[in-house]
């Protein structure tokens, strides 16, 4: 964690932080900053849980670098291509020191030999099974940015976003069991870059609301998914509120926390999907087979079909949202 590292840089290991703007790209919600001065911190973070997180501590926030920066400190993410892109971003907004910090397992020594190649790389501070150094000279570093681009199939992804390849089988899976009508008010809670949202368009419906919580994937989606019926939202699902109730929900919910699986993510899911529906509502819903939400779908809502689905995902159509009455 970079609070572990960090402090250990500066005390020993010959890192200092300059005067001026700082920009952090990436950090965990529960990361330790405590040793940068928050008065000239900006913190760089498209994932709006995290987002929120940060702005109710009194951190200034973006989604992308907004001017140049004095310093600039990256949480490593998963994704390698994401990871890489950051960097790239990183150098094209700063002439000083680029601090990199990871776990192992979020892949820290791979970004750390491939800049060791093009950059003047320092020697590393290894602590609670991970990684951080930093860079002093960072140009011609342009070719790891990755913009938004055309899968084989016709739709906009990017680095970082889900499903970035292609089509996720389990979306794909769920349109196959969607009705030819799906109600005048449909939400696609988790939206990602569109796919569901584009097929419910083809469905009779007035308005589509695409929520999602990652700025990027909703930027995507917005290049597939271009009728006026759509409205875009940048929002956690799990607080999200519509302006009147929704006909239908349609979802293939998250379930990953950083590396684990997290059950609960969906389930939450579940309930604001009950929460946002109308009396008559409905909700059709694919996760993988191993996940269990049958619980969490029979608390929520007073009657749940098991539609079967296939060896590796289970589909659920779900009606009469239980909410709770105030």
């Amino acid at each position: 964690m970079i609070g572990a590292r960090l402090p250990l840089a500066l005390e020993t290991g010959g890192l200092t932080v300059p005067e001026g703007r700082i920009a952090i790209f990436n950090p965990a919600a529960d990361a330790d900053l405590r040793s940068l001065p928050r008065e000239r911190c900006e913190i760089i973070q498209p994932f709006r849980p995290v987002h929120d997180v940060f702005n109710a501590a009194g951190y200034a926030c973006a989604v992308a670098p907004s001017e140049r920066y004095d310093l600039c400190v990256i949480c490593l993410p998963r994704a390698k291509a994401e990871a890489r892109v950051l960097v790239a971003q990183a150098a094209a907004c700063t002439d000083g020191p680029i601090i990199i910090d990871g776990q192992k397992t979020d892949g820290v020594d791979s970004i750390f030999k491939a800049l060791r190649k093009r950059a003047d790389v320092s020697a590393t501070i290894s602590k609670a099974h991970g990684k951080l150094f930093w860079i002093n000279s960072h140009d011609g570093l342009e070719d790891w940015i990755e913009h938004p681009a055309l899968t084989e199939g016709g739709f906009w992804t990017a680095p970082g976003v889900f499903s970035a390849d292609g089509v996720d089988p389990a979306s794909e899976l769920l349109v196959s069991a969607l009705p030819e009508k799906l109600g005048k008010n449909v939400a696609d809670l988790g939206a990602g870059w569109g796919y569901l949202s584009a097929h419910a368009m083809t469905r009779g419906v007035d308005e589509v609301h695409l929520v999602e919580a990652g700025h990027m994937a909703l930027e995507c989606a917005k290049r597939n998914v271009t009728d006026e019926r759509a409205q875009f939202h940048w929002a956690d699902v799990t607080k999200w509120a519509p302006k009147g109730r929704i006909d239908t929900v349609i979802m293939n919910p998250p379930f990953h926390i950083g590396r684990a699986a997290e059950p609960s993510l969906g389930q939450a899911f579940v309930a604001t999907a009950a929460r946002i529906l109308a009396n008559s509502g409905q909700l059709w819903m694919v996760a993988n087979r191993h996940l269990p939400y049958e619980d969490s779908l029979n608390a929520n809502f007073g009657k749940v079909t098991d539609l079967g689905g296939d060896t590796r995902f289970k589909l659920f159509h779900a009606a009469r949202p239980l909410r709770k009455r105030s």
